[in-house]
């Protein structure tokens, strides 16, 4: 992170620089430190300035030029989402920086950071990627600015964009850099914006072409047609590559990478990790104190709720490490001086579908359809139920650990097809209080959710008896969102009058953000339903807003964000909890 860091290791040219909006934390959460093991694995030097300061470009130029390109990312969270509230409130923390201190990153940070790294270094590539530039490749709704932008590459001016999870598109980068070559048309995984003559001679007859950013500007209905074909074609076993005007001038996103799986994920996480905070910060960063003794065993998420970003960015397709790759690391974490015996959560985007697959049939590899869970399960998604009764068994056995927990969230209309493993996760590895997230009660809501309907209170019911059996008083944290589109106070009074009947008290209401590119957003500002194209009411005033918020905590004082419990539980957690996966909010 330092000139005198580069020169303990004895180096005088990096390879490499990652600018990063997040606090620098070695753990495969974070997203900088992940590529950034990639990269040294590729005998590269590699540099990272986490946070650095906007309104000096000389807060980068302290390593020097990097031989091969600058890597751009705003962090874990999309930066607007990071530094405002529901209510367009600036938020007076942030988890991902040294201490909760806030305003560590600019807004927009990643055009920000890019544009920085443009005039400090002339001349070398600029390669954008994470959360905030793969949900922003096109033209898409920013709700704190309550306006449509350009895609994210028309600002930045960044060589190309790598959306998704990036590995596999960095390494073709490095791949060509070394071969000196400058150009990074045709990488699986990337997006590139076209200079005017390139575009003039392109040929894009085997794309399909959205709609322009002039003909959304003109018409904002357009953005529906928009994230529904952007949705449909993330799929790298038949999506096709999509061209977008801007002027005379093309973004080209080609297909999405296909999913890291097998021996080569297990090698991502066994990469040498040092599961710390640089030595550097004075305070602990809070993000990472929820997650430091946690393990990620699985990626993707085949659910497709419309409020979510999981589909654009990680995919739908699953992949999981061996469970004795995740054994592995358990051990390595219990050898630690700091583990205290337990294992915080064994999770990802749904924690109970590990070592599920799909995408592995040629029916699977045809189909377009964002959910295989919504609005039933698939038949041709296979569970592997044994599977992850062998990771939580292998798990609590391991030397040193006392307590293996789940909190990431799991899929209640999956528990209910998986009994055993419900029964082994419910009886062994709750922590007292088991995070769900129902969104709704209102089937119509749930439908455009892409969240099945019925499944909680059935849910409930197995959960409770099962911590009866074990002679465990344990309590849910259920998750509901307000202000949806489609829900008007009428359609909140369904969740209400449930909360009624059960007794419930939620410390916390998730006030509905509709994040850049998801169908939501698209529903919030188009005014449409996703599946009819019907016109739905939008909540949009503040006061509206604040109503709905009310009906489910007529106790709470104000928002937080902790979860509390009353009754047989209360708060909330995101489905499929985690750094990367705030953006649930």
């Amino acid at each position: 992170m330092s000139r005198e860091e580069m020169a303990a290791r004895g180096w005088d040219e990096l390879d490499v620089l990652i600018l990063t909006g997040d606090a620098y934390v070695d753990h495969p959460s974070f997203g900088a430190a992940m590529i950034g093991r990639v990269l040294e694995a590729m005998d590269l030097r590699v540099g990272i300035i986490a946070q650095p300061d906007w309104t000096r470009i000389e807060s980068i130029q302290g390593m020097g030029a990097p031989r091969l390109f600058v890597g751009v990312t705003a962090g874990n969270l999309d930066s607007m989402l990071s530094n405002y509230t529901a209510a367009r409130h600036k938020r007076k923390d942030d988890v991902y920086s040294a201490g909760g201190v806030p305003g560590k990153r600019p807004n927009h940070a990643a055009v920000v950071y890019s544009q920085m790294a443009r005039r400090a270094f002339p001349g070398v590539p600029v390669v954008l990627g994470g959360m905030e530039a793969s949900m922003r490749r096109v033209a898409q709704y920013d709700y704190w600015e309550d306006k449509l932008k350009p895609s994210i590459l028309s600002l930045a001016k960044a060589d190309v964009l790598v959306y998704g999870m990036g590995e596999r598109a960095t390494r073709e980068i490095v791949d060509r850099l070394r071969a000196g070559r400058r150009d990074f048309d045709g990488i699986r995984g990337t997006a590139v914006f076209l200079g005017s003559k390139a575009t003039a001679a392109a040929d894009f007859s085997d794309c399909i072409v959205l709609p322009s950013w002039e003909e959304l500007q003109a018409d904002k209905t357009h953005l529906m047609r928009l994230t529904k074909v952007v949705e449909a074609q993330q799929t790298p076993y038949s999506g096709r590559r999509l061209v977008q005007m801007h002027g005379n001038r093309a973004v080209l996103q080609e297909p999405p990478a296909y999913p890291v799986d097998g021996p080569e994920l297990d090698a991502l996480y066994e990469l040498p990790f040092m599961r710390l905070a640089h030595p550097s910060y004075t305070e602990p960063v809070p993000g990472f104190a929820t997650i430091k003794d946690s393990i990620i065993v699985s990626r993707g998420c085949p659910g497709g709720c419309t409020f979510c970003g999981l589909g654009f960015h990680q995919g739908k397709f699953l992949s999981s490490r061996s469970v004795d790759s995740v054994l592995k690391e358990i051990r390595k974490i219990a050898g630690s001086g700091t583990f205290r015996g337990t294992i915080s959560d064994l999770g990802g985007p749904t924690a109970n579908l590990f070592a599920a697959r799909n995408g592995h049939s040629e029916e699977c590899q045809k189909c377009h359809r964002p959910s295989c869970l919504w609005p039933s399960i698939c038949p041709v998604l296979e569970l592997n139920e044994q599977a992850g009764l062998d990771l939580l068994r292998g798990a609590r056995e391991q030397p040193g650990v006392k307590h293996v927990f789940v909190q990431s969230g799991i899929r209640m209309d999956v528990a209910l097809r998986t009994p055993e493993y419900t029964r082994e996760l419910v009886q062994n590895h709750v922590s007292g209080h088991m995070k769900v997230a129902p969104e709704h009660m209102h089937p119509e809501v749930l439908r455009r959710m892409r969240k099945p309907a019925g499944d909680f209170p059935a849910f409930m019911e197995k959960f409770f008896e099962l911590s009866e059996q074990a002679g465990k008083e344990q309590y849910l944290v259920p998750y509901f969102i307000s202000s949806f589109p489609g829900c008007t106070e009428k359609e909140m009074g369904a969740v209400e009058m449930f909360l009624k009947r059960e007794g419930w008290n939620l410390q916390q209401v998730q006030d509905f953000i509709p994040l850049p590119m998801t169908g939501s957003a698209a529903m919030y500002v188009t005014g449409l339903d996703i599946n009819t194209g019907k016109p739905i009411p939008v909540v949009r005033n503040a006061g509206d807003r604040e109503r709905q918020k009310r009906m489910l905590r007529p106790n709470a004082a104000h928002e937080t964000r902790q979860c509390g419990s009353h009754g047989r539980g209360g708060g909330r957690q995101d489905e499929g909890a985690g750094p990367q996966l705030d953006t649930v909010d």
